[in-house]
């Protein structure tokens, strides 16, 4: 189980557009289903639905921290920072990790935005069996040093871009656990970040991150405000779906069955499309 695409709802698409096609470097793939699709080589990274009159999501509610996205290496990652910079947008931080090194900045609408790189899982450190992760400065000049003599970033992400996790602001950290590793299936592997908690699959760093930093008990985001519409789910198969959606049932969880999926939300309000891989 992994995160798949996110949708937003934007109120200036053209804008947003050009902002995840310049600044970040994502492809326009096609418009369907009620959303611009914008990607790298087919993968779906980041849907944009059209709202003009959609209010800023107030302070303080539930909803998208930031979405992640995941390039190939440390080159592209260096590739990301001049492209971003070259847009005229600033990073609002960066951050060794020790399982990563991460970028930071926000799209014209307040949606923050991860671009990171992973090290190597044999330099991952562990302690106890815990998965040891932190909050470093990142050595800027170190990734920089990465790129080759162009420079150059006209070419857009590479393959293999994908999102890598999603990081959600919830109203309580402990029905979050219940529901992301209770109730989904989701590891916990990282609780030593106050008011946060990281839970991923198949043994890697965090494929969900939640925390509590928008105010413990925060309400959740109106359903018409800008930011998160719902992010994917991905899971190996149909039968996985249905799996899902009978566990979620069964614990009196509203699963609704949409086209390619399954629509629920967790305890927050988050909305969260489960499909199956091969959709």
């Amino acid at each position: 189980m992994m995160p798949g695409a996110v949708r937003l709802r934007v109120a200036d698409l053209a804008r947003m557009r050009e902002f995840y096609e310049r600044a970040i470097g994502l492809r326009a793939l096609d418009e369907g289903e009620g959303a611009f699709r914008l990607g790298v080589d087919g993968t779906v990274v980041v849907e944009l639905v059209s709202s003009p009159g959609a209010p800023e999501r107030p302070p303080r509610t539930t909803g998208l921290f930031h979405l992640a996205i995941l390039v190939p290496g440390r080159a592209p990652l260096a590739r990301a920072l001049t492209r971003a910079a070259g847009a005229g947008w600033r990073q609002s931080g960066a951050s060794d990790h020790l399982v990563s090194e991460a970028l930071y900045l926000n799209d014209p609408e307040g949606n923050g935005i991860e671009i990171y790189r992973d090290r190597p899982r044999s330099e991952w450190r562990h302690d106890g069996g815990d998965l040891q992760m932190s909050t470093l400065p990142l050595d800027l000049d170190g990734v920089l040093g990465e790129l080759d003599e162009s420079g150059a970033t006209e070419a857009g992400m590479e393959a293999r871009t994908r999102i890598g996790h999603v990081h959600l602001n919830v109203a309580d950290i402990g029905e979050a656990e219940d529901f992301y590793a209770g109730l989904l299936g989701f590891d916990v592997t990282v609780r030593g970040y106050p008011g946060a908690l990281f839970l991923s699959s198949g043994g890697y760093h965090h494929h969900i991150g939640v925390n509590t930093w928008a105010g413990p008990g925060a309400r959740a985001q109106p359903a018409d405000s800008r930011g998160l519409v719902w992010f994917e789910l991905l899971v190996e198969d149909e039968a996985a779906v249905e799996e899902l959606r009978a566990r979620l049932e069964g614990a009196g969880v509203e699963a609704e069955a949409v086209a390619g999926g399954v629509l629920t939300r967790d305890p927050s309000g988050n909305r969260i499309l489960i499909r199956s891989q091969a959709h």
